[in-house]
């Protein structure tokens, strides 16, 4: 594909890395320092110019633009840009990331023709949110075509290893031991500490998980958020809309009122130094069920998790902005939530590998990627008889009536099925290939 990424930040970059494997990529940005290091270490074309200048989109004026992506740092730039490309360009799709949810999303996709609005800071903040609803979860992911969910559950510590055997009315997705991510073919004993990935109804992973996770953990209701910037606010903001009791901790006082001024006075908005130990039990934080650290400097977050665990806080999230500190927090027992930009080029990349017919969504860490297609009305797959791909280190299953299958022999497609994989990331073309090929 020709690709042309507006943007040579962060999210920007790693855009790069990774679509320049097969496509053709240009990045576009005003910042030369940022457009040199990518050429020291890319195989891309890099264009130093205004992204709201018209005339930087001339030189591919006679080039089918596949895909067209903007994300800069600022939210008007990568509208007016996307505006400014589209007028020139004969784009076929385009994505845009914008960090303020106030913008209408509707009106912004119908009236510039994007294909994809990404709200990073949105994507954070409810990831956060969701895991309210399951006190011993570590992750939850949501599906377009189906109620069943994928949930990860750090085993307890404390347990007996057993087998966890696959007449269950779920499936073992992954599981991650000792820093390695692998998918069991059969019956697996879970060993103390592993993160378990199960794919399956909620009630369902929810009876399990007083076999994974024996303490008995009450509702999550008392809420603590340290860091006080963008992030931070939309997580409290979240967390009150759903009726919890909210602190938010911040050591820089104007942004301690503007997050008041935000939350309507709806959160407490303390005011404290990050290094005063004394403010949990000043302020009541070693209360809390649920502590989160939402800062932009991993290694703070990781120290104040650790902190709060020390205080008997049993749920502790960080926020994850940088991908080499992603094993470190799994590692410390720190449940993992990756930070606005690191959801944006993920979700970039899901949109990417996905169609009308077939999602993809990657899970620990981008370690592991699950594929799902579905069968609709009027498919010409409809009665035909497909047979599974045998690929080390993945599992492949079909959902009919909400019911999951292993899939290991033929079978004749029907009408609403569901195609569901597994695989870890080494594999991951050779599922996709054959997920879209069927």
């Amino acid at each position: 594909m020709n690709i042309i990424i507006a943007g040579a930040g962060k999210v920007g970059y790693n855009l790069a890395k990774t679509l320049s494997i097969g496509h053709q990529i240009t990045i576009i940005d005003k910042n030369s320092e940022a457009l040199y290091r990518i050429q020291e270490n890319l195989d891309v074309l890099t264009i130093c110019g205004d992204l709201e200048d018209s005339n930087i989109y001339q030189n591919f004026i006679e080039k089918e633009i596949d895909l067209f992506i903007a994300v800069a740092d600022v939210d008007n730039v990568n509208l007016i840009a996307s505006l400014m490309a589209d007028a020139i360009l004969h784009i076929r799709r385009k994505f845009i990331r914008l960090q303020k949810h106030i913008f209408a999303e509707e009106i912004i996709r119908d009236k510039l023709d994007i294909d994809k609005i990404i709200f990073p800071t949105k994507l954070s903040s409810s990831a956060v949110a969701s895991l309210l609803n399951y006190p011993k979860a570590n992750n939850v992911k949501f599906f377009k075509y189906t109620e069943n969910r994928l949930i990860s559950i750090r085993v307890s510590k404390d347990i007996t290893p057993f087998v966890l055997t696959s007449s269950r009315p779920f499936t073992i997705a992954g599981i991650e031991r000792d820093k390695r991510f692998f998918i069991p073919q059969n019956d697996i004993q879970i060993e103390p500490n592993d993160l378990i990935y199960l794919f399956g109804k909620e009630d369902d992973i929810r009876d399990v998980c007083t076999e994974l996770e024996p303490e008995n953990r009450s509702e999550i209701r008392r809420c603590v958020v340290f860091g006080g910037e963008g992030l931070g606010i939309a997580i409290a903001k979240e967390l009150v809309e759903i009726g919890r009791d909210v602190k938010l901790v911040e050591k820089n006082i104007a942004l301690c009122e503007k997050a008041d001024e935000a939350l309507a006075g709806k959160a407490s908005v303390i005011n404290s130094k990050y290094s005063t130990d004394d403010i949990f039990e000043e302020e009541g934080l070693d209360q809390a069920d649920i502590f989160i650290a939402a800062t932009n400097n991993d290694e703070y977050n990781i120290i104040k998790c650790l902190e709060a665990k020390e205080k008997g806080i049993h749920k502790v999230v960080a926020i994850n902005n940088e991908m080499e500190y992603y094993n470190l927090m799994h590692a410390l027992g720190i449940i993992v939530v990756r930070g606005p930009k690191m959801s944006a080029y993920n979700k970039i990349m899901e949109e990417i590998g996905s169609t009308g017919v077939v999602i993809q969504k990657s899970f620990c860490g981008a370690k592991a990627t699950v594929f799902m297609r579905k069968i609709f009305p009027r498919s010409k797959l409809i009665n035909k008889i497909i047979k599974p791909i045998h690929v080390e280190n993945s599992t492949i299953y079909y959902l009919r009536d909400e019911k999951i299958y292993p899939f290991k022999e033929k079978i004749t497609l029907e009408e609403d099925d569901l195609i569901l994989a597994f695989c870890i990331d080494e594999e991951n073309q050779k599922v996709k290939q054959w997920i879209y090929e069927l």
